[in-house]
């Protein structure tokens, strides 16, 4: 703690140099997302999900002008748009009768009005909502724009969005006050999550470039571990769901609530996390693998090779070779072909 202190107290040094010197000493980096057009991800398992469906009502809908897209609004204030999932290879159209359930999810959700969306209309260009006392107009190019950007997150403690069509900086997004650890994409709102040394998980509108919300996390008592840190250094998303923590212990976040709904009984600082079905994979300080139920309860630990881990990855673009891989402190990297063993490692 006294050696955080006094790195405290050195904030106005030279960022980079500063922001590497404790990534060093935590085994951290800085980190990168890409933005991609808006893909519907796996549904967690949980009571509010269900809650909040279960509630729901769809007041309005329309078509787009091509036909190819659905969009429908609900008793949120929510508008769904529905269609081409972009990858037409793998998976039929939403309106066809081959359609998936993956291809059935929408491919954006974004909030259009504080109370029900009561009509949507479109038009070749708009889409037109109508909610309590208010109309408003969404472009349906910007609404289907395909992004393709990259957000980086480092030392200066801004994020910047790189257009990689152009290679040029088109955004910088400020507000965190101590250098970013982690950054995530949330694909079906448009939004981007980042976690920083000041204990912050900011969440941007990466239409608008604009903070949307700002959760300190360290701040709540459930969460709070000050006796290590109020540092973020993990992220993960699931369409409402967050996973984070760092200094603070990791938990699972409702982020339509913006609480904490599962805190996870690790005793290290953890320095990734992982949505997998219907169990949550963490690794952090330590050589183990933490598999842990989204209720809260670790279900196992595995051991790993490596005397501390910090990086973990699923491969979900292969049915054959679909492995859990993690790397840390040692020239392995462990593969898990089943979840409850290492089978191999690899080495450098």
């Amino acid at each position: 703690m006294e050696r955080r202190k006094s790195e405290e107290k050195e904030r106005r040094g030279d960022d980079e140099e500063r922001a590497e010197e404790k990534r060093e000493k935590r085994g951290e980096r800085s980190n990168t997302v890409k933005l991609s057009p808006p893909q519907a991800q796996s549904q967690s398992n949980h009571s509010c999900v269900f809650s909040s469906l279960l509630h729901m009502s769809v007041f309005s809908q329309s078509f787009s002008s091509c036909g190819r897209f659905l969009a429908a609004g609900n008793n949120y204030g929510e508008i769904a748009i529905s269609g081409e999932t972009g990858d037409c290879r793998r998976h039929a159209h939403t309106l066809s009768p081959d359609s998936t359930d993956v291809s059935r999810r929408p491919v954006l959700t974004f909030t259009a009005h504080e109370g029900p969306v009561f009509s949507l209309v479109s038009s070749d260009v708009h889409l037109f909502s109508c909610g309590n006392g208010e109309i408003s107009a969404w472009s349906w190019s910007q609404l289907l724009k395909k992004e393709n950007s990259l957000v980086v997150g480092g030392g200066d403690n801004n994020l910047h969005v790189l257009d990689l069509e152009t290679g040029v900086f088109k955004a910088v997004l400020g507000g965190h006050q101590d250098y970013i650890h982690c950054v995530c994409e949330r694909e079906r709102e448009g939004q981007v999550l980042s976690g920083s040394e000041d204990g912050s998980v900011r969440i941007w509108d990466s239409r608008t470039s604009s903070c949307v919300h700002c959760i300190e996390v360290h701040k709540y008592e459930a969460c709070a571990r000050p006796q290590i840190g109020k540092w973020i250094s993990c992220l993960a998303t699931d369409n409402d769901w967050m996973l984070c923590g760092g200094g603070p212990s990791l938990a699972l976040w409702h982020l339509r609530s913006l609480s904490p709904t599962s805190v996870f009984p690790l005793s290290s600082s953890q320095r990734q996390a992982a949505f997998y079905q219907d169990m949550i994979l963490a690794v952090g300080e330590g050589p183990l693998v933490s598999h842990c139920m989204l209720g809260g309860d670790v279900k196992a630990q595995i051991p790993s090779s490596s005397p501390s881990l910090n990086c973990l990855q699923i491969n979900n673009k292969s049915n054959e070779h679909r492995v859990l891989t993690v790397g840390g402190s040692s020239d392995h990297i462990d593969v898990f072909t089943n979840l409850s063993y290492r089978a191999f490692s690899l080495s450098f």
